[in-house]
């Protein structure tokens, strides 16, 4: 997993059907003192994290692990909200 906040959001009213109903939003890497780094990405949004957040996102096969995310073409995901880093 990785720190990353969430810098916007992505409108798609057309998609792949396995992505129907998800919510996408953009992300940006982060140390765990505060530096981005890398380009941007999109991840799909599985907790209900909001723009400005700092968020755990997890990449690969990881994200659909789960049985109800089995087979959907995602490669990135937002799996938890970050409330402080030490």
């Amino acid at each position: 997993m990785k720190i990353a906040k969430v810098t916007g959001s992505v409108v798609s009213t057309k998609k792949e059907e396995g992505l129907v109903g998800s919510k996408l939003m953009i992300v940006r890497f982060e140390t765990s003192t505060g530096v981005p780094y890398g380009n941007e990405e999109v991840a799909v949004d599985y907790v209900g994290a909001g723009v400005g957040e700092l968020v755990l996102v997890a990449s690969g096969s990881a994200v659909r692990t789960r049985e109800a995310n089995h087979g959907k073409p995602v490669d990135l995901a937002i799996v938890g909200i970050i409330d402080y880093v030490n």
